[in-house]
């Protein structure tokens, strides 16, 4: 099944945990906020099977929940 993930930035503080744990998927910009690299946060590319572990991970230390999941791509303004 595929999934769909961004970074809510209103809710990131930019502790990077998700990056050490996943740097393959996710980096901080230039606020110091979390991204997803596969779409430019846009949460409209299913990510590949192969980073799911990962995903998983980062998703589950990230203190503010942030890291927002689903099975459907994330309808967001640009």
């Amino acid at each position: 099944m595929a999934r769909y993930v961004t970074v809510d930035r209103d809710e990131c503080i930019g502790c990077g945990h998700c990056e050490e744990i996943a740097p393959d998927i996710f980096e901080l910009d230039d606020e110091g906020l979390a991204f997803v690299t596969l779409d430019e946060n846009q949460g409209t590319q299913p990510m590949p099977e192969e980073k799911m572990d990962q995903l998983a991970e980062a998703f589950e230390e990230c203190p503010t929940e942030a890291i927002q999941i689903a099975d459907h791509p994330f309808n967001k303004p640009k």
